[in-house]
């Protein structure tokens, strides 16, 4: 019968694929992705994932976690599988499963809807699933410990040197997005700032006022949270109110930093976990609600198959499908954060090794399922919509006016009249060069949402999404910011040993100072960029996002290898040897391309060139300087990821080699086997 199930799947799987593969010259009806979605991941979770857990894992639900063997209290806690679930879900999905898709919507629904499917199951799952296990055997460390520790000096300080420093661009564009989300959203800043005090007071309320009572605690969040939601759309029909939350870019910045600094020195079961817990309930329940109203609308997409853009010159980013489809999808099928998380904040809270296959396994294909939903919001949209929202202006003209000229000849019409009037009933000022992914996918968020439940509650629908996405957001903000602590703090325990005390305060304080001014320069930098900052920094996200993939997939490779399970190493070897294809490519671009809107150096060279000769408008020439020196940076910041990849996998190689021949090699650093004390250890 389980065969049979097997394969009546299979078939649902390769029907649903080809009917969006092969469908040319007429639109497509959304639920085509829908049902391929479903029938991937049933397989991918049910014999795909079983298999690894069982046959290449070996998980045991009788051995103790390092959450029991060492709770503190503070950051070991072992912690209920589903509030685990939640949390892991909430702090790996930020916003590439939002936004990487929606930037990739430029290429046509087509080739980013295929590489979410099939580099989900068989890369991003996989990766997130080993990793929890390695660190999870081995007390919890971080991936770059584990690289020290399983390669040796040379591979282990270029994987924790690489870490640390992807870590950082990730976390500045996570801010970025949300930034940008808010600036000048009095609805949207006063409904995200909201969010902040609901996950503190559900924190206090678990751990103080009624313990263990999860189900009062999570329906008190739900409520608070829509209820920012509605007051938030109060507050901006108050003039005075909505002043105090009409803030620009810079302010919000600071903000953001500030809150990750907080977040990061405050106890995890504080703000932390009841915040991702929250936030999973907020963005699997919208995600629900959108398949719902997708299955009542049977809506046909509208942006085409492939766009003109596949050639490399389209408006959102520059660049040719191959490789830039693949860095720009992002966590939506593989993401080296996860790495981090998986080895960072959530093996110190895994309560048994049975719940790794669903929190490690499980947690990524539903963020999968988020990035297909972000697609079909995103190519629901009329194309000339969603080109209007996500072009910088200076690229399209200047002006509104010149904007939709420019669209319009290229064949994806659009009127100025059109984006008022859609701007009006979102409740905001303009929509023009709203860069960033994040309010392109709100509105088409809102317009799935309003066909079902009324198009006057749009603007209303359209902060949901919003606040959705910032919370999304946020909560990997947060979590990334503690695992940069763990990781700093490590590299200064060779400084002094009291600084890698993970909870010594002192040592607390500093390291997430030096992490949040670290990511917040580029940040900063990001914001001020008249051209939105997307443009220049997502690209080297996706990049070093990639990358760290390729290092955690090249560490747990040689992990397998190490524990005798060399003959199905490929099941992270292959993603590895794609991965490294994908961005040594898009390194190279980036690189050394003649094209300034693709290669950093050529960039900040054609931005040179304009400066000295006066062809900078005033506002650009005040902060040419700085993006000139940032483009420098990416591109020294490009090759030295570079060649940490690349140091890290022939390290790797050398030790797995060096294994299989007998030869001497690091030893494997996995903890002792100890029984577990816990309830659930009686039924192993």
């Amino acid at each position: 019968m389980r065969r049979l199930w097997g394969l009546v799947l299979a078939a649902g799987s390769a029907f649903a694929l080809a009917g969006i593969a092969l469908n040319r010259g007429e639109s497509i009806n959304a639920l085509w992705l829908l049902a391929a979605a479903g029938c991937i991941y049933t397989l991918g979770y049910r014999w795909y994932a079983a298999w690894i857990a069982a046959r290449v894992l070996a998980c045991d639900p009788s051995r103790a976690t390092p959450a029991e063997r060492l709770d503190n209290g503070r950051d070991y806690v072992p912690t209920a599988r589903w509030i685990v679930f939640g949390h892991h879900f909430a702090a790996i999905a930020g916003p590439g499963p939002l936004i990487g898709p929606t930037l990739a919507a430029q290429f046509g629904y087509l080739p980013g809807t295929l590489w979410i499917l099939i580099g989900a199951v068989l890369g991003g799952c996989v990766q997130d699933m080993v990793v929890l296990f390695a660190s999870t055997r081995r007390d919890g460390r971080t991936l770059g410990q584990m690289a020290r520790d399983e390669l040796g000096p040379v591979g282990g300080l270029a994987a924790l040197f690489g870490t640390l420093a992807i870590m950082i661009i990730l976390i500045a564009v996570l801010g970025l997005v949300v930034v940008n989300a808010m600036r000048h959203s009095a609805w949207a800043a006063s409904t995200v700032f909201a969010t902040i005090p609901v996950a503190l007071l559900v924190g206090l309320y678990l751990r103080s006022l009624r313990p263990a009572r999860v189900a009062e605690a999570t329906a008190i969040g739900v409520v608070l949270l829509l209820a920012a939601v509605v007051g938030g759309g109060w507050i901006d029909h108050q003039p005075a109110l909505r002043a105090l939350f009409d803030l620009d870019g810079r302010t919000l910045a600071w903000f953001v930093m500030g809150y990750g600094f907080v977040a990061a020195i405050l106890p995890v079961w504080l703000l932390l976990a009841p915040r991702d817990y929250l936030s999973t309930f907020l963005k699997i329940g919208t995600i629900v609600l959108l398949a719902v109203a997708i299955l009542v609308l049977r809506p046909e997409l509208r942006m085409p198959a492939l766009t003109r853009f596949v050639d490399g010159s389209g408006p959102v980013f520059a660049g040719k499908l191959f490789p830039f489809v693949f860095i720009t999808i992002a966590c939506g099928a593989i993401s080296g954060f996860h790495a981090l998380i998986s080895s960072g904040t959530t093996p110190k809270l895994l309560r048994s090794e049975r719940d790794i296959r669903l929190v490690g396994y499980g947690a990524m294909l539903v963020e999968s399922g988020v990035a297909v939903m972000a697609m079909i919001a995103a190519t629901l949209l009329d194309p000339g919509v969603y080109f209007a929202i996500n072009s910088p202006l200076a690229l399209l003209g200047g002006t509104p006016d010149a904007a939709v000229a420019t669209l319009t000849q290229w064949g994806f019409p659009v009127t100025a009249a059109q984006m008022q009037a859609l701007a009006r009933q979102v409740g905001e000022a303009t929509l023009f060069a709203r860069t960033g992914g994040a309010p392109s996918l709100a509105v088409g968020m809102a317009d799935i949402l309003a066909g079902v439940f009324g198009t006057r509650l749009l603007a209303l629908w359209y902060h949901f999404a919003i606040m959705f996405e910032a919370v999304f957001i946020l909560t990997t903000l947060d979590a990334g910011t503690r695992v940069g602590r763990f990781m700093l703090q490590d590299a200064l325990s060779g400084l002094w040993a009291p600084l890698g005390r993970t909870s010594w305060y002192p040592s607390v304080v500093l390291s997430s100072a030096l992490v949040v001014a670290a990511w917040g320069y580029f940040l900063y930098v990001g914001v001020i960029d008249p051209y939105g900052g997307i443009n220049m920094l997502w690209p080297l996200f996706g990049i070093s996002n990639q990358m760290l993939a390729a290092i955690a997939l090249a560490v747990v490779t040689a992990i397998l290898v190490k524990s005798g399970q060399a003959r199905r190493a490929w099941i992270s070897g292959l993603p590895l040897a794609w991965l490294a294809v994908v961005t040594s490519t898009a390194a190279w671009q980036k690189l050394f391309s003649a094209n300034p809107k693709i290669g950093f150096l050529a960039g900040a060279g054609d931005l040179a060139g304009k400066l000295a000769q006066g062809a900078l408008p005033p506002d650009k020439a005040a902060v040419a300087g700085q993006l000139i020196l940032n483009q420098r940076i990416d591109a020294v910041l490009t090759a030295l990821f570079l060649l940490v990849l690349w140091t890290v996998i022939m390290d790797m190689l050398r030790i797995s080699w060096r294994h299989v021949q007998g030869a001497p090699v690091p030893r494997s650093a996995e903890a002792p086997y100890q029984r577990s004390a816990l309830p659930e250890a009686a039924h192993a």
